[in-house]
């Protein structure tokens, strides 16, 4: 009888032992989650399990099955999963972000080259046809865009403010050297009551109000667009960095690592499991995506309105036109104003001396406007476009962020087995909620609760910015360039024109440019050269017969003012 038993016992020993190996036959050994720990985490091995045992101290990788986690271990995990949730938000936004800092980048420098243009065109202007009092008149100039610059770049600056302090420091030079242009030295004195003056005796009739209309038009909208691609750039930086609730960092945990704890180092969650965790813990982020949209729309409105007198490269490019209109008004109204500034400021106490002159080499070949040739792709106003058109596609950022990572990274591929939380089936079965706090009542995976500060803050931020860029963004229809009595370019907004502008015109749509030669030329402009230019550049027969003569020039890119202002660098 002993030996039957014996080999009873045998059996049953051989049984017990073949059951214990097939329960354990998906985790014979802990070395793969070993190196995969190591590798990952930069974590020493030395008290890691070298084959699964029980895990009673475990926290969220819980399981019936033996385990090759440690309590340390889910604690290192836990970190690398709100890791590599971070990581994985920064890759999906980087494009989106990059496509506003670099633009944001490139509208900057832009526009400052564009300052530094309009700068050089309003100093050469002087130079070329007011060379008595271009040196004067050259810390004013700079001093004026200097002003445009920090008032575009976001520094306390007033247009109004700074228009007019050009004006004003202008108004004694034009009349020490064009209205009363005797060689002399007038006092501080003299010239202060001159500048003072300016405001009330009105020199240069309404160009300094529609230099503030324009400045102010299209200033205003630019200054509010940088901002704006700012804040952009700051709300993704934001979210890149969100701190995710203990809930959260619990659930990306389980998802991710919890299968290595059972030696499934190559499984991927199940799709409908992965957008419940993520949906869950991006639903706060979720409730950005109607105002990211709303914010979008309103940068494109703003960009589409920026035209004519509200786009600045017009504006700051030719307003040394507009300097050159009001000096020339100035010139024609000379004995009226000269009256005026003997009433007020009485007669100069004058000694004679030599003016500074402009310092360029004034050679055979006239000083001439160099403006770079712009084709018509390399506008600001194309770029904007360009940029409006790629950021558009990224409306609905936000709303879509949590089906985009698991999708594009974190789950397992339809049809595949996958990890569902506990263990790895065929495929989830739990209901999957939509996107956004509302929907996560029903999520069988995260717990969503409150509402986060953070999010909050940067939704009043775009909201703030929505408001300024709608009330930055003027409709305009189309543009009509003509003339105004004085010889002056006016710029006219159909349905959207005030006095300032000047408005005026036959309605034709017609666009004409007239060449005004008057009685005064200036000294380094005579009438063979006008006649010269005009030949060259194609225009229309001159007459030169009279003092008041006119051409009419049909084909110019630019308006003409005067013949003080042939520029064939323009044309």
């Amino acid at each position: 009888m002993g030996t039957p038993i014996w080999r009873v016992c045998c059996c049953c020993l051989l049984l017990l032992a073949l059951v214990v190996c097939i329960r354990s036959e998906g985790v014979q050994s802990c070395e793969e989650v070993r190196k995969l720990f190591q590798w990952r985490l930069v974590g020493a091995v030395k008290g890691l399990p070298d084959a699964p045992r029980p895990g009673p101290d475990l926290q969220v990788c819980v399981s019936k099955k033996p385990t090759c986690c440690t309590r340390k271990m889910e604690e290192r995990y836990q970190i690398a999963a709100r890791q590599d949730m971070q990581q994985a938000l920064q890759a999906s936004s980087s494009t989106l972000k990059f496509l506003i800092s670099r633009n944001a980048a490139v509208f900057q420098e832009t526009l400052e080259t564009l300052i530094r243009q309009a700068e050089n065109y309003t100093s050469i202007l002087f130079c070329n046809s007011y060379r008595n009092m271009a040196l004067e008149a050259a810390a004013s100039v700079q001093e004026f865009f200097t002003d445009v610059g920090l008032y575009l770049f976001g520094a306390d600056a007033n247009p109004e403010e700074f228009v007019n302090r050009f004006f004003d420091s202008l108004f004694p030079l034009v009349y020490n050297h064009l209205i009363n242009p005797a060689v002399t030295d007038s006092s501080l004195e003299y010239s202060e009551c001159i500048r003072m003056a300016r405001r009330d005796i009105r020199p240069f009739g309404t160009i300094p109000q529609r230099v503030m209309g324009q400045m102010g038009r299209s200033l205003l909208p630019s200054r509010t667009f940088l901002q704006a691609l700012n804040l952009g750039i700051e709300v993704i930086n934001t979210t890149d960095h969100l701190l995710f609730s203990r809930e959260c960092g619990r659930a990306f945990l389980r998802m991710q690592y919890c299968p290595h704890c059972q030696g499934l180092t190559l499984s991927k969650p199940c799709m409908g499991y992965c957008l419940n965790v993520v949906r869950g813990c991006l639903a706060h982020m979720a409730e950005l995506n109607p105002h990211w949209h709303a914010y979008i729309r309103s940068l494109e409105e703003l960009s589409d309105a920026m035209h004519g007198t509200y786009d600045i490269e017009h504006v700051l490019l030719n307003f040394h036109l507009l300097v050159n209109d009001a000096v020339m008004q100035a010139h024609l109204d000379r004995q009226k104003l000269s009256e005026q500034v003997n009433k007020l400021c009485g007669h100069p106490i004058r000694s004679p001396t030599e003016s500074p002159r402009c310092s360029f080499d004034g050679s055979k070949e006239k000083l001439r406007m160099k403006i770079s040739t712009r084709n018509g792709e390399d506008t600001l106003a194309n770029r904007r476009k360009e940029f409006i058109n790629s950021l558009r596609l990224h409306r609905t950022f936000y709303g879509g962020l949590a089906d985009q990572l698991c999708v594009n990274d974190l789950a397992a591929a339809d049809g595949l087995p996958c990890w569902n939380g506990e263990d790895i089936v065929k495929s989830y079965t739990q209901r999957v909620v939509g996107n956004g706090i509302k929907a996560q009542s029903g999520n069988p995976e995260v717990k969503v609760k409150g509402t986060d500060p953070v999010i909050n803050q940067i939704i009043d931020k775009l909201k703030h910015v929505i408001q300024l860029l709608q009330g930055r963004s003027p409709k305009p229809d189309k543009w009509e360039v003509h003339l105004g009595s004085g010889g002056g370019m006016v710029e006219q907004v159909s349905g959207d024109c005030d006095d300032e502008d000047g408005c005026g015109g036959s309605g034709s749509g017609e666009v004409k440019r007239t060449l005004k030669i008057t009685d005064w030329m200036p000294e380094d402009l005579n009438l063979s050269d006008v006649k010269q230019i005009h030949q060259t550049h194609g225009g229309s027969t001159l007459d030169t017969t009279g003092a008041g003569c006119t051409a009419a020039v049909e084909s110019m890119t630019f308006p003409l003012m005067c013949a003080v202002m042939v520029l064939p660098g323009l044309w």
